[in-house]
C-alpha cells in the first residue's frame, strides 16, 4: 500500500450495508445468508480483512464468502482461520471500482465479520446508492442456495456448496433493482421444521428468529449469538415481504387436515408479527419450487389474516415444481436452472403486484 492507503471500518458512512448486520468492537458481524457490504471508490488497491468466530478453526460448515469487484466474483472463500486479508483489488493506474462483499452461506452454521477495509485511494470509500425498491426474503433452504453447486442428489450438505447468489431470491432482487435483505434457515418452518419422523419439530421455527438479528452456532466475536440481539427494524424497510415457507411444514401436515389447519392458523399469526414490524409493506406469501401440497393453506391463511386484519396489502402466488429435466442438487433442491426460472415467474408477479 502506498501513502495514500486509508483504513476504514465497516460503518454506514463508509459502505453501503446489505442485508442484517451488527456492529460490535468495530467489526461489521454478518450471520444471514447474502448479507453484506457494498462501496465504490477511486484508486490502485483495496485489502477487505475478515474475521472469523470460533467455528472458523472447527473444520465443519465454516461461512463461505464471495467478494465482488465491479460484478465478477474474484475470491470465493471458506473462512478457516480467525482472522485473513484478502486483496480484492490491485492496479498500476487509478481506475473506478465497485467492491460487494457477501457472505455465500446460511446462518445456522457460522458467521463472519468484515474487520477493516484498506484502499489506496485519495478520496477514500464511499457507499453505493441506494436501490430505488426493497425486498425482504423470509425463507428456507430454498433461499439459502442448499446445496446449489454439488449436483450429486445423494450428496450431503455443506455450507461449501451453499451460494446464496444463485437463488431465485438473489437473482429477483437483481432483476428488480432492488436491494435485499434475506432471513432464511434451511430445515426451518412455521409450525415445524424438516422431520423425518412425523414429530413436530419446534426447535426450527423461522418466527421464533424473526425479529432477531439471525439465529447461528456461530457466535459473533467468540461472544454473541445473534438470535439473542434483537433485530431493528427501522435499518432496512422493505416496500415488499416474499415469505417462502411450507416446504419443511409439509414433512410434518402431509395429508392430515388438522396439521394442515394448525399451519394456516400459525401463518396467521407470523403475518401479524410481518405487520407489527413492517407496518406498510406489500406481503407476497409464495410456495412451491419442491412441494405444493400446501400451497392451497397459503392462500388460506393470506384469506384469513386479511379477513381478520382488513389488511389488504397482501396476496399469494405458486411457483412452478421443480422438474427433472431441470436437474436436482443435493436432497433434490433445486438447480440453478430451477431458480432461474423461479425468478423469472417471481419477477412477473412483483411488477404485476407493486407496479414496478
Amino acid at each position: 500500500m502506498s501513502e495514500a492507503a486509508q483504513v476504514f471500518r465497516a460503518t454506514e458512512n463508509h459502505v453501503k450495508i446489505i442485508g442484517r448486520t451488527y456492529g460490535h468492537n468495530d467489526v461489521l458481524w454478518l450471520a444471514l445468508s447474502g448479507g453484506g457490504v457494498e462501496f465504490s471508490f477511486y484508486g490502485k488497491k483495496a485489502e477487505i480483512t475478515i474475521k472469523g468466530d470460533p467455528i472458523a478453526t472447527s473444520g465443519n460448515n465454516e461461512a463461505r464468502i464471495g467478494i465482488y469487484v465491479n460484478g465478477n466474483r474474484v475470491i470465493d472463500d471458506m473462512v478457516k482461520q480467525p482472522v485473513k486479508k484478502y486483496t480484492a483489488f490491485e492496479s498500476d493506474t487509478d481506475q473506478h471500482v465497485t467492491i460487494r462483499v457477501i457472505k455465500l452461506s446460511e446462518a445456522a452454521m457460522s458467521t463472519v465479520g468484515i474487520q477493516e477495509i484498506v484502499v489506496d485511494a485519495k478520496e477514500g470509500i464511499k457507499p453505493t446508492p441506494a436501490n430505488e425498491h426493497k425486498i425482504e426474503f423470509i425463507g428456507d433452504s430454498i433461499t439459502c442456495g442448499y446445496g446449489v453447486d454439488d449436483d450429486n442428489v445423494s450428496g450431503t450438505f455443506t455450507t461449501a456448496t451453499e451460494d446464496v447468489t444463485k437463488t431465485y431470491a438473489y437473482l429477483a432482487a437483481e432483476q428488480l433493482q432492488a436491494d435485499y435483505s434475506m432471513v432464511s434457515f434451511s430445515g426451518y418452518g412455521i409450525i415445524s421444521g424438516y422431520t423425518e419422523n412425523g414429530e413436530k419439530l419446534l426447535t426450527h421455527l423461522v418466527p421464533d428468529y424473526y425479529e432477531k438479528v439471525g439465529k447461528s452456532e456461530g457466535k459473533f466475536d467468540g461472544t454473541l449469538v445473534p438470535q439473542s440481539l434483537s433485530w431493528d427494524f427501522n435499518k432496512f424497510v422493505p416496500d415488499l415481504i416474499v415469505v417462502n415457507l411450507g416446504t419443511n411444514d409439509d414433512s410434518y401436515t402431509e395429508d392430515d387436515p388438522e396439521k394442515q389447519a394448525d399451519y394456516v392458523k400459525q401463518y396467521v399469526e407470523f403475518l401479524k408479527m410481518i405487520r407489527s414490524n413492517n407496518p406498510e409493506a406489500t406481503i407476497l406469501c409464495t410456495l412451491g419450487i419442491m412441494r405444493d401440497r400446501l400451497y392451497p393453506f397459503v392462500e388460506q391463511a393470506a384469506k384469513d389474516y386479511m379477513k381478520e386484519t382488513g389488511d389488504t396489502k397482501i396476496s399469494a402466488m405458486r411457483f412452478d415444481m421443480q422438474s427433472e429435466a431441470d436437474g436436482y442438487v443435493v436432497n433434490f433442491h433445486p438447480s440453478e436452472v430451477t431458480h432461474r426460472k423461479a425468478a423469472e415467474k417471481l419477477v412477473a408477479e412483483v411488477k404485476e403486484v407493486m407496479g414496478w
